[in-house]
């Protein structure tokens, strides 16, 4: 995959659970087990269990592939040959919480990610998948370590690693032996570098630093000299370099430069920055870029990724694109997304894609033509009993036009239904169409789910993005209210029996739905939401700190803009809520701090309105251990029944 640096803002109150949102799926397991007749006879276990795997990545020699499976109820690795999938050995044997992810760093060695009880500080771990060996590679309590660069191309040993042990609000480049565990600093970060890239020999020769309003291009012009500052612009101004050329003297870069649309293009260092944006490799007309792939055997850039309302894969090359095609035809579905590569390029991991199931892994082989199934995600969620996604579109009140996706029970009619609304976190993220567990329990229940694309949903440009600067609790509000009256209006929803529920700033968003449309819903579920934008903003995790002033620039100074964050903060407007409300936290949560969550239980409490909370003392941001999100999903089961199937 091509090695992207990413802006933090985009993804900041995300929350990250085990069980993917749009998890991609295929139209496999098309039958009912015997067990089952409708959905609404699958347990709510069957919905967030662990799945039969998950991150399955191709070995570098196309031997083998990784994959996560769960073991003691908890996702560890394993390691899967291709030419018999049923001989799958465990390689890690975690019992405290699940690994996160995991890569190949060579045909023995994979690396994986661990934190501890949800506080995010990741250790980045070695495993030698014929001795079995495993040496944490970053064993610095209190710090979090990424992988920068897998070094695929430059060395059998070596990776690139960022850490802030040195400063927490930063952080440096470490070249780090997998075998060893002998570390090395290569690039100290004394310019707030959020972002570092390296070339093709694994050298770091450019950065992006960002004091939050202002981000500057840095890059090595001279070679072994610091990194010089060669371009400067706002972050309104996109300009991510992603990859270097074959010949490390270019930068591709994703960039929204003269442009609403991010697009894919190549840059050269060398020329004035008012020339050196030289070629656009690939933009689309109606959306954002959303991903690129570097191919190690052809040296470019073959492929790339768009989020229409599907997700699409682009071949940049004829015989790749008729390749792929061939391979929908053959497996007998419309939908695909690409995994990984082998380095020749000669083996693909694929898994299908489709909204009424999780799907299947495979691995297909470019020479024989053949695809080996890797096996199902979840075979015991029946697709012929799953419900359908539409993707709809609706006006908000000020004339923007917000696409979202709608989930019906299956085998019902889509009028006078509870619904549930759905507003997605981020908020600088977005929902797509797809399989969601959540929806489809839902679903199953007998409510319509309604997810939506509310301004500053990112993929629909800098306009639509920039929109929602400043609107937390005002216009991004608005286009959820929206779209709940637009399910009234279309006779989907009895306006009676409708509930909002959203995670991290979509339970920012449930939140303030309860309290600034105290008539509009009819009970609410916050899943580790913002309740007070003040304390908020002062108990962000340090590395946060460099985008502190754009946060203030999209969401609100909370001294220039005092009078607007208090009018936005729910827990201020508490009074006015009186629907039932259901609010889960993780206590080691470093995006949403548990004060958030405590204020607003103590808030309602002292007005006496109906609140259950739940706290889960070793989860973070989000529920990963499976019986944690067993407990979450059965409460939230039981509330919805008793606010929405018994009212109207």
């Amino acid at each position: 995959m091509i090695q992207r640096i990413t802006l933090l803002v985009s993804s900041l109150f995300l929350v990250h659970c085990a069980q993917t949102p749009t998890a991609p799926a295929t139209a496999e397991n098309t039958s009912a087990p015997a067990a089952y007749t409708s959905a609404a006879q699958i347990p709510v276990e069957q919905f967030f269990k662990n799945p039969t795997l998950a991150a399955v990545r191709v070995s570098p020699d196309g031997g083998n592939v990784l994959a996560l499976k769960s073991w003691k109820n908890r996702m560890n690795v394993f390691i899967i040959p291709v030419a018999d999938p049923s001989a799958a050995k465990q390689l890690t044997s975690v019992e405290d919480r699940d690994i996160g992810d995991a890569q190949w760093k060579n045909a023995d060695t994979i690396v994986f990610s661990k934190d501890v009880g949800g506080d995010e500080n990741f250790h980045i771990f070695s495993a030698n998948i014929k001795t079995g060996a495993v040496k944490d590679l970053a064993p610095f309590p209190g710090s979090r370590t990424e992988i920068l660069d897998l070094l695929e191309e430059s060395s059998p040993t070596d990776i690139l690693v960022t850490n802030n042990r040195r400063d927490k609000e930063v952080f440096d480049v470490y070249r780090i032996n997998v075998e060893t565990g002998a570390s090395q600093l290569v690039a100290e970060n004394k310019n707030k570098i959020t972002g570092w890239l390296a070339d093709h020999e694994g050298k770091v020769r450019a950065g992006i630093a960002t004091d939050g309003v202002k981000s500057v291009l840095y890059f090595e012009k001279y070679p072994g000299k610091p990194m010089l500052p060669i371009f400067t612009t706002d972050f309104r101004n996109e300009l991510v370099p992603a990859a270097f050329t074959a010949d490390n003297k270019h930068l591709i870069a994703v960039s929204n430069l003269g442009r609403n649309l991010s697009a894919l293009v190549e840059i050269d260092p060398a020329l004035p920055a008012s020339k050196f944006l030289t070629k656009t490799i690939y933009a689309h007309d109606k959306y954002d870029l959303s991903g690129a792939d570097w191919s190690y055997a052809r040296k470019e850039i073959n492929r790339v990724t768009v989020v229409t309302d599907r997700r699409e894969i682009i071949f940049l090359n004829a015989e790749e694109k008729a390749e792929w095609e061939g391979l929908k035809a053959q497996l007998g579905v419309q939908g695909l997304i690409m995994g990984n590569s082998s380095l020749d390029d000669r083996k693909w991991v694929v898994r299908t894609l489709s909204d009424r199931s999780r799907g299947n892994y495979f691995v297909y082989d470019r020479d024989s033509k053949k695809a080996i199934d890797m096996g199902a995600v979840s075979p015991w969620l029946p697709a012929d009993l799953m419900s359908e996604v539409r993707t709809v579109h609706y006006k908000t009140r000020d004339g923007l036009t917000v696409e979202g996706y709608l989930t019906l029970p299956h085998g019902t009619e889509a009028k006078n239904l509870p619904v549930i609304v759905n507003p997605h976190g981020g908020p600088w993220a977005r929902d797509e169409w797809g399989f969601s567990p959540e929806a489809q329990f839902l679903a199953s229940r007998g409510y319509a789910v309604l997810k939506m694309n509310f301004r500053g949903s990112t993929g629909y440009g800098r306009k639509f993005w920039e929109a929602s600067f400043k609107q937390w609790g005002k216009k991004m509000q608005n286009d959820v209210s929206d779209g709940t009256a637009w399910l009234a209006k279309e006779k989907i929803a009895d306006a009676k029996r409708i509930c909002i529920y959203g995670a991290s700033y979509g339970g920012y968003t449930t939140l303030a739905g309860a309290a600034f449309t105290p008539d509009l819903y009819a009970c609410a579920i916050d899943y580790v939401g913002v309740a007070n934008l003040f304390t908020f903003m002062k108990t962000i995790p340090p590395y946060w700190k460099p985008y502190l002033e754009m946060m203030h620039v999209m969401v609100g100074d909370p001294v220039k803009d005092k009078t607007l964050l208090a009018s936005a903060s729910p827990v201020f407007h508490a009074d006015k809520i009186k629907a039932p409300l259901f609010i889960a936290q993780g206590a080691n949560d470093p995006r949403v701090n548990k004060n958030e969550s405590d204020q607003m239980v103590e808030a309602l409490k002292k007005r006496g309105v109906d609140v259950e909370y739940m706290v889960k003392n070793n989860e973070g941001h989000g529920f990963h251990n499976e019986e944690n999100r067993f407990d979450f999903y059965r409460a939230m089961e039981k509330f919805l029944a008793k606010h929405l199937k018994g009212a109207g």
